[in-house]
């Protein structure tokens, strides 16, 4: 009895009872690149919103510098490919899937954007060494955006002046 009482308050609370679940490993056909951090993959039939876990990419809509970069490199990176989202089933309030990509020789989207300087590590939800230390070799390196002398974090360009 209560849990019909729990499924009518939330059916009028615009709360779901059930939360999509995947596989952990989702595979699919890239079919668009939104920005440098955020891929749509056709998973059965539908387009499913991938946000890459652990990173975060230049702004492409606020015209931040290397945004146009980062999403013409996650392009040429997977568009049009089969790939694979590892994952834990975590969505983001604009309900993307939060996961790494992979093609199928294995290479890593997420990692490879650090790598080449157009993305940060996003220490806010991301306790990652391995993407903290491959930001401080492309800082090092002075790849990409850290060529620039005062690079703006994407989390700062967002925030409202």
């Amino acid at each position: 009895m209560i849990h019909l009482f729990i499924a009518f308050v939330l059916s009028f609370s615009g709360l779901s009872l059930s939360i999509e679940k995947y596989p952990d490993n989702v595979t699919g056909k890239v079919i668009g690149v939104v920005d440098g951090d955020t891929i749509d993959i056709l998973y059965e039939g539908k387009p499913l919103r991938i946000r890459l876990a652990h990173i975060d990419c230049p702004e492409i809509r606020k015209k931040q510098p290397y945004g146009a970069a980062a999403k013409k490199f996650s392009s040429d990176f997977c568009f049009g490919k089969q790939v694979r989202i590892l994952h834990k089933n975590d969505v983001d309030r604009n309900k993307r899937l939060i996961g790494e990509l992979f093609l199928f020789n294995g290479l890593n989207l997420n990692k490879e954007l650090v790598k080449a300087g157009l993305a940060w590590h996003f220490v806010k939800y991301s306790t990652s060494v391995e993407y903290s230390n491959l930001e401080k070799a492309a800082r090092i390196a002075r790849t990409g955006l850290w060529k620039e002398p005062n690079p703006v974090a994407p989390w700062n360009w967002r925030k409202p002046e």
